[in-house]
């Protein structure tokens, strides 16, 4: 993957590694975050380094919410959004303004070393804001997150991919899908910048009704849980809004097998995927011996769709 690659120690708890220049702080490295698996915090650590050269591309510039477990994958967590104090000087922050006189300074992930000291923090999975800090209210892909109702299998999961993958084809709209690591996939859409994050979210939203109108059985695009009919797949327009985030691509879960949101293909997608084929052990080898990054045309100039007509 180009660069040096970065080892964790596995025999102390607290270290200072240099990363690119900079001095790094890592603490309680051998605390276990998965006990069914025996991985510790500095596991974690490990994997963010090794995936970090295919990671960083899809989270630089974009403001980070951190997700903190500070005892691990099954303990409690909590959301932070400001970058805590003190911080390393050269942590980049992004200032969002959310109305009342509330502004945060999200802290960015622009490097390697910006990517450990996060992870170190207690994160385990990855939540970046949909629009890049230059312009945060213009994002730059639109998403849908297939989320499985209650009596819902993955199986339906994966029916209801290829019938939103189709209906975007249709559209002339390139799509790109991943595992969520978690219950479902998620399926982005990279656009040319210039739509508002409403606007986006409301052709989003749109789609998805045209879809669960169209398949009854298998979709619902219905928000309110109390009125989602059972065993349906819900197409998730809503997470298009402004200031809500999804794990990002390669984030590992909080799940018991350490699984990873991992993009996949769309012919892996038609011969059948599960959550647990990819995990925090299995997914380097695979970015690094198969097929590199997925993904890498969300983050090119050329072939994004033009909402622009649409919207």
């Amino acid at each position: 993957m180009g660069r040096t690659r970065l080892t964790i120690p596995r025999d102390q708890d607290h270290v200072v590694l240099t990363v690119d220049g900079k001095e790094v702080r890592l603490t309680n490295l051998r605390k276990i975050f998965w006990s069914e698996l025996g991985l510790t915090k500095g596991d974690l650590i490990q994997y963010y380094a090794d995936v970090s050269d295919v990671l960083l591309p899809h989270i630089r510039d974009r403001a980070m919410v951190m997700k903190r477990y500070p005892h691990g994958a099954s303990g409690e967590f909590f959301f932070m959004k400001r970058a805590p104090a003190p911080r390393p000087a050269w942590i980049q922050t992004c200032r969002i303004d959310h109305g009342h006189g509330n502004v945060i300074d999200f802290p960015m992930i622009q490097d390697r070393a910006a990517l450990l000291w996060v992870i170190n923090l207690g994160c385990i999975d990855l939540n970046q804001w949909y629009a890049k800090c230059d312009d945060i209210d213009r994002p730059d892909y639109l998403h849908f997150d297939l989320d499985p109702g209650i009596g819902a299998t993955f199986t339906k999961v994966l029916e209801t991919a290829i019938i939103v993958h189709e209906a975007l084809d249709t559209l002339k709209m390139p799509s790109y899908v991943k595992t969520t690591g978690s219950k479902g996939m998620h399926v982005y859409v990279p656009i040319v910048r210039g739509p508002e994050q409403k606007q986006v979210w409301t052709f989003a939203k749109a789609l998805a009704q045209e879809l669960a109108n169209r398949h009854p059985a298998l979709i619902t695009a219905e928000y309110r849980v109390a009125k989602r009919p059972r065993g349906r797949v819900l197409v998730d327009y809503n997470q298009n809004r402004w200031g809500s985030t999804l794990a990002s691509i390669y984030s590992v879960r909080p799940r018991p097998e350490a699984t990873v949101s991992t993009p996949v293909t769309w012919k892996e997608v038609a011969r059948g995927v599960r959550i647990e084929d990819f995990t925090m052990l299995n997914v380097p080898a695979r970015v690094a011996k198969k097929l590199g990054d997925l993904w890498k045309p969300l983050l090119q100039a050329r072939g994004r769709f033009d909402l622009g007509a649409y919207v």
